[in-house]
């Protein structure tokens, strides 16, 4: 039989996660062979590269200069990537492919691509026949029937290939749940069923249905800075990470450890993905930090979790930037810039479990490497121009898109400045490989508009935050601690993007609330004078309103708060709290959301950039997973913060005095963590550790941070005579 080669497995296939660095850095040279070769080949390799190059300029300019409909725009932007992705990936999972299922890719790629083209195209005809029929059902044609299944179908298989059967089966459970399945659940779970066509509908045509809001941020945003992202790599400016790293940690003990943390999370702001932010410096940082005597676990262990931080740090933040500024309507600058000092505080986190494990472990201060003084200067410019601008953009006010239209192009005009000129050649090769890095998130986004639809139409996500605030009890720590287990249990099996979505859509209003009713317990005990706020309280009690005006006590408060109906308490925040404050509070808990779902990374038992590193380090997968877990406690950390301090909106002064004193807090629990700090502890350091944390995290306190400083500052001191005296 005839067989075609086969196309690598994706790296966020968990049986196969180990190697997944080694398969991500052959499939980019595989890409990059495959470019070269189309150049030098006729159709069909120079065809579908000049169709590849053609679609990513599209996506440049149909965000700058064309103005199509929102639906056409989306419906472009997933029939390029569904030809793409039905072409380039398996059928069936086995090492060869029988020629015939090729062609039967190829056709059901164009199938998606016209289906998906049809329905923008049917809209106003689909409206004017339902108008004709007084809007009893919705008129689909033959046609549109045809269209709307195929494309459906065909996302489901799609994500299948190139994410495994969680998003599927998500999927499909989403569709039965509005179709029938919601009228057998029990109690609050319970919904009514849709008839065929209204789900088909709402699939199709609503803003939170496949080709709505979740779209748009792929075709506006997400992809146009893969696109800029492949062009940083092209251009070398991935280069200059490595080398300006190796510069700025060369002089410290450990200091490969360092040239990881800082390469990751520069380079984090280039690949949009800690899997391949981690293979990409991973075979880089790892050997080197073998070789400066860190060991194996530990090094791919740092490496995964510095690759995690990656997506926190701004101004790209992987997609979740892009998905929080579309559901929150907070502006994408503003995200940005209050995600600054929290991504300083991981990184810093990584650097002092660094540190001491190199004074544990008795690292010195070799040089990690000599530093290739020629691709620092030729990617310098590549680099630090373009994301100048870029940043200088999103923060003054301009929409992402129109930002990364101006910084590639800047890049462009800059890179003639340098020995990596971005001439006809490098052009289609950063076009292309923007392209095909965008594959998995673009039709992964548009199958989970599909879940997004069927939590929405259903209310679902109503009944999620009452959930979470039932088993809470109205304790902000359990309800945190929920969708910590909720956002590991999902990212087990879906991309960190996804698990970030469905985890906002479900848990996200319910923080929120939880955020805003500190607030509103307070009025209550201080007093609430407003009758007409006083008068919405008799439906919980009819004399609660006399008593209002007195105050209450904090028990009393406390259990008005957790008894208070869902409806009720939705209907209260907004006239007890000021809108904008409840803005800061839906941030905050996104943010909390956003942290924590990256946790499936580097936390046993299923993480991916963790397995990564262990292939490259050559360690056991699963202690490299627990030491990037140790690692990586910053996403832990910092969410708390996000949750029990006034970090997120704080004036810049309070921001810098929290986060000041929290460095402090998270030096002290990695001394407590590793047992080690300087030089080794005694048993009078442990309790001096809890109370230095206390102090240090207490929010806005000058007496306790001022305490909690000099304890740290004590041990530090008393440990690093220890060491001496050794």
């Amino acid at each position: 039989m005839n067989t075609v080669p086969p196309v690598p497995n994706t790296p966020t296939d968990p049986i196969l996660a180990v190697s997944a660095g080694e398969r991500l850095m052959a499939k980019r040279k595989e890409q990059l062979f495959s470019l070269d070769h189309a150049m030098q080949n006729p159709w069909p390799w120079a065809g579908g590269l000049a169709l590849i190059t053609l679609f990513s300029l599209w996506h440049i300019a149909t965000n700058v200069y064309l103005t199509e409909p929102g639906l056409w725009q989306n419906a472009i932007h997933f029939a390029g990537f569904a030809l793409i992705a039905a072409i380039t990936t398996r059928t069936f999972n086995s090492d060869t492919q029988p020629r015939w299922s090729l062609w039967l890719n190829i056709l059901f790629g164009v199938a998606m691509a016209l289906s998906a083209l049809w329905i923008a195209h049917a809209e106003t005809g689909l409206y004017e026949r339902t108008l004709a029929q007084s809007g009893q059902s919705w008129q689909f044609g033959p046609l549109e029937w045809v269209a709307g299944i195929i494309v459906v179908v065909g996302v489901v298989e799609l994500t299948r290939r190139l994410t495994g059967w969680i998003i599927p089966i998500l999927v499909i459970l989403s569709l039965s749940y509005i179709l029938f399945l919601g009228k057998y659940m029990p109690g609050a779970f319970r919904s009514a069923s849709l008839p065929l066509d209204d789900v088909l509908f709402r699939s199709l045509y609503n803003d939170e249905g496949m080709f709505g809001i979740i779209t748009t941020i792929s075709s506006s945003n997400i992809t146009l800075f893969m696109i800029f992202g492949a062009f940083l790599v092209v251009s070398g400016a991935s280069d200059f990470v490595i080398e300006i790293s190796k510069v700025v940690a060369g002089r410290f003990r450990g200091g490969a450890a360092f040239v990881a943390v800082i390469s990751s999370a520069l380079t984090g702001t280039i690949s949009g993905s800690a899997i391949a932010n981690t293979a990409s410096t991973g075979v880089i940082t790892i050997p080197l930090m073998k070789s400066n005597g860190f060991r194996p676990q530990f090094a791919a262990g740092v490496e995964a979790a510095s690759s995690t931080g990656g997506q926190l740090m701004p101004p790209i933040m992987g997609a979740g930037a892009f998905i929080m500024a579309s559901y929150t309507g907070i502006p994408y600058g503003t995200i940005v810039a209050v995600s600054v000092v929290p991504a300083l505080l991981y990184f810093l986190s990584v650097a002092f479990i660094v540190r001491i494990e190199a004074m544990k472990h008795h690292i010195g201060t070799e040089q990690v490497e000599a530093i290739d003084r020629q691709k620092m200067m030729a990617g310098l410019l590549n680099f630090v121009l373009p994301l100048t601008i870029m940043t200088y953009m999103l923060v003054s006010g301009r929409t992402p898109s129109y930002a990364a239209a101006i910084s590639i192009a800047t890049l462009i005009a800059v890179s003639w400045f340098t020995p990596n000129k971005m001439g006809p050649k490098n052009l289609v090769r950063a076009l292309s490989l923007g392209v095909s890095t965008s594959v998995m998130t673009a039709i992964l986004l548009v199958a989970v508009g599909l879940i997004n639809n069927a939590v929405t139409t259903s209310g679902l996500a109503n009944t999620f935050a009452l959930m979470i605030a039932q088993w809470s009890q109205g304790s902000l720590l359990i309800a945190l601690a929920l969708v910590t287990l909720a956002s590991l249990v999902l990212g087990m099996g879906l991309p960190v993007t996804a698990a970030y979505i469905v985890l906002s859509i479900l848990s996200a209003p319910a923080l929120a609330g939880m955020l805003a009713d500190g607030l509103i317990l307070e009025q209550l005990v201080a007093g609430i004078s407003d009758p007409g706020v006083s008068a919405m309280f008799m439906l919980v009690d009819p004399e609660l309103p006399a008593r209002l005006a007195a105050g209450l006590s904090p028990g009393d408060a406390r259990d008005l708060i957790n008894n208070m109906p869902f409806d009720l308490a939705v209907a209260i925040r907004p006239l007890l709290v000021d809108p904008a404050l409840m803005t800061t509070y839906l941030l905050t808990a996104h943010l909390i959301v956003f942290w924590l779902s990256q946790d499936s990374n580097v936390t046993p038992p299923v993480c991916l950039a963790a397995f990564t590193a262990a292939g490259i380090a050559g360690s056991k997968p699963m202690a490299t997973g627990v030491e990037a877990w140790k690692v990586a406690k910053g996403l832990y950390i910092v969410p708390l913060m996000f949750a029990y301090t006034p970090m997120i909106g704080a004036p810049l002064p309070d921001l810098l005095r929290i986060g000041g004193f929290a460095l402090f807090g998270i030096y002290a629990f990695n001394v407590l963590l590793q047992r080690h700090a300087e030089g080794p502890l005694r048993l009078w350091h442990y309790p001096l550790l809890l109370i230095a944390m206390a102090g240090a995290f207490y929010p806005l306190h000058w007496v306790a941070n001022i305490v909690g400083a000099v304890a740290v500052l004590l041990i530090i001191w008393n440990s690093k005579r220890n060491a001496l005296k050794a």
